[in-house]
């Protein structure tokens, strides 16, 4: 599966694009007011010559709202982002800092298959953002390749979104390695070693621990190929006795996972558990829902999937990859 529809909504608001300029250099659609939205910043991937580049987009946009008054920015496209990475725009978003004073939220590379496949993205070091922004409350970014994130220190954010199709295991040690008290929800898609996501259920030992983020509520560990690992390193784990919503969607979680997820800790206590994209036989989706449901577990099991059977094996796919 790919990536086929722009955010709609982010941080609470409504997603606006900021319109290109026309031939007199300006835009003449009317803007709404700069707090009302989520202000999408996006120039085409594969650009002409007489396109906007994003940079000088994102100056004239900083020139024609009130940027002090901006709540929350979603970058979209950038010229040949499969071959040039986020690095300048996240040093334009930096310097910006002392003018977009008011920014509580960000989303990097909110591209579809059509501009750019999620795992050709070119991502680059995003912390920067966080000592930029210490009031930055939500972020969220698309695209493993290049992607970095050191271990930080930052006391206000509480959303951290992570979409990739192959999610380093280097990244995930930063994630997880990091000081993020106020975090509330986190969601790593962890994707397949095809794609660069490298990671094992032990790199995720610290964030299962539950000490790392002491007022985590929503965990999603999504789309990974080894989602079997995941769900029994689950199963176990101190931080899902005050997980409210758990996400294991969109991987290759099979009865073995199920079982050992269920034969782990009681998972009563959930409000929502999403197991979508699985490849569970129907006898073991029935289990999990006698098991969850009848306590007031909102059990998600959508989408369920047909192993292949080819070239002498059995092959599973996770919904995003490429």
């Amino acid at each position: 599966m790919t990536i086929g529809k722009y955010q709609q909504d982010f941080h609470g608001l409504p997603v606006f694009d900021f319109p290109g300029a026309g031939a007199d250099g300006t835009a003449s659609a009317t803007l709404p007011d700069a707090e009302a939205v989520a202000w999408r910043i996006s120039a085409p991937t594969y650009s002409d010559p007489e396109d906007e580049l994003w940079e000088p987009l994102f100056e004239r946009f900083l020139k024609t709202v009130a940027p002090e008054r901006v709540r929350a920015l979603v970058v979209g496209g950038w010229d040949e982002a499969y071959e040039e990475s986020s690095a300048p725009i996240v040093a334009a978003l930096v310097a910006a800092a002392d003018r977009l004073t008011g920014l509580r939220a960000v989303f990097l590379g909110d591209m579809t298959g059509e501009d750019c496949e999620i795992s050709w993205i070119v991502q680059s070091d995003v912390t920067p953002l966080f000592a930029a922004y210490p009031a930055l409350r939500e972020f969220g970014v698309r695209g493993g390749t290049g992607l970095a994130f050191p271990a930080i220190r930052h006391d206000a954010l509480e959303t951290l979104v992570v979409e990739t199709g192959g999610l380093p295991a280097e990244v995930v040690r930063g994630i997880a390695g990091s000081e993020l008290p106020a975090l509330e929800s986190l969601e790593l898609w962890l994707g397949t070693d095809e794609y660069g996501g490298d990671s094992t259920a032990e790199d995720l030992a610290p964030l299962l621990a539950g000490t790392a983020f002491p007022a985590l509520r929503r965990l999603g560990l999504c789309n990974s190929v080894i989602q079997d690992e995941v769900a029994a390193a689950v199963a176990g784990a101190p931080v899902v006795a005050r997980i409210e919503r758990l996400d294991l969607s969109m991987g290759v979680l099979t009865d073995e996972g199920a079982a050992a997820l269920l034969d782990g800790q009681p998972l009563t206590h959930l409000a929502h558990l999403d197991l979508s994209h699985h490849y569970l036989s129907e006898a073991m989706s029935e289990r999990v829902r006698s098991a969850l449901v009848p306590h007031g577990v909102t059990v998600v099991l959508d989408d369920p999937q047909e192993a292949e059977d080819y070239d002498d094996r059995v092959h599973r796919y996770i919904a995003v990859a490429e």
